[in-house]
């Protein structure tokens, strides 16, 4: 058996498991904390090094998707002082062949490989060979387009978590300012994206601006936010109806500009936790609003993917279909 290695590498932890062909072994995953190994003064190329000794395996391929922009060839961690090249994935493992993608490529690269029991349909829509569009809801937002299949497939480079967020009525003005100065607050950039409302993070800001507006005390964690969700709790509810219809509204923009006929993947921990909620909040309703063009209207599916290891099937995928 040809094995190959696969690494997705978080900001906080990374998981590491072996692949045989372009199927991921499940029984291979271990994970490592990256904080144990930054504190050594130490990174990706000594997790994997200690995994194949653990494991006494030798691979002839590797490929690791990365939290963090790749360019030529090298991943820049946004949250660790990781850099990852070809050299040192070689060095730390002895594979001839080594791929290093960004997360969100190796999210859509594993789509058309992972098991329809891990996919959940929350707009239904007709759904053709072509185009799909993969979007990462989670610690941040990203979102890119996936062309072709096998060795063919492209999945670009993105940082559209970071375009400005859909203002569409007063209270979004209302929210954007408030973000703003959220920001300016803590000293940060005071600029209202995307990703400053739809992360775990932009969750506790739409929390934070609808406490304000009802004279109640504002969560600090989205772990809150879903319990008092959950307990029917107003301020939360009107925090959540804020992010599906913003939400709703930024994948329409997207789906403009990609045209997704083979569906729209939502991918990352608060797309699979929010999804309980996204029938009676309207995600569906907002998404298909009327436009000069009725696209929104009769095309494009959203499927939730609920697959944890999602990112270690595509960077299979890819490592499989460029191996071949």
């Amino acid at each position: 058996m040809t094995l190959a290695l696969l690494a997705d590498i978080g900001g906080t932890n990374t998981r590491v498991a072996l692949a045989d062909g372009d199927r991921v072994l499940p029984d291979t995953l271990a994970r490592f904390a990256n904080a144990d190994y930054q504190a050594r003064g130490q990174d990706i190329a000594n997790i994997l090094s200690d995994y194949l000794n653990t494991s006494g395996q030798t691979v002839s391929g590797v490929c690791v998707a990365a939290a963090g922009p790749v360019q030529d060839g090298v991943a820049q961690m946004t949250n660790l002082h990781w850099v990852i090249d070809d050299g040192k994935l070689r060095a730390a493992t002895g594979a001839r062949h080594t791929a290093i993608l960004n997360d969100l490529q190796a999210q859509g690269q594993a789509l058309g490989h992972i098991a329809p029991d891990k996919l959940r349909l929350v707009t239904d829509g007709p759904k053709v060979p072509g185009t799909m569009l993969v979007v990462g809801l989670g610690t941040g937002v990203n979102a890119a387009p996936v062309h072709g299949s096998g060795a063919a497939r492209i999945v670009p480079p993105s940082e559209c978590g970071h375009v400005n967020m859909p203002v569409r009525c007063e209270e979004d003005l209302a929210l954007m300012r408030f973000v703003e100065a959220l920001l300016a607050a803590r000293g940060e950039v005071a600029h209202c994206g995307v990703e400053e409302v739809l992360s775990g993070r932009g969750l506790i800001n739409l929390h934070a601006f609808a406490a304000a507006q009802a004279h109640a005390p504002a969560a600090t964690t989205s772990a809150q936010v879903f319990e008092a969700l959950e307990n029917g709790d107003p301020t939360a509810t009107h925090a959540a109806t804020l992010y599906t219809r913003i939400l709703a509204q930024t994948l329409a923009d997207l789906a403009l500009i990609h045209l997704p006929y083979g569906g729209i993947y939502l991918i990352g921990g608060m797309a699979r936790a929010m999804t309980p909620h996204f029938a009676r909040l309207g995600l569906s309703t907002h998404f298909r609003e009327t436009r000069r063009v009725d696209l929104l209207e009769t095309g494009f599916s959203i499927t939730v993917v609920e697959d944890d290891f999602a990112a270690l099937t595509g960077c299979a995928a890819y490592l499989h279909a460029q191996s071949a």
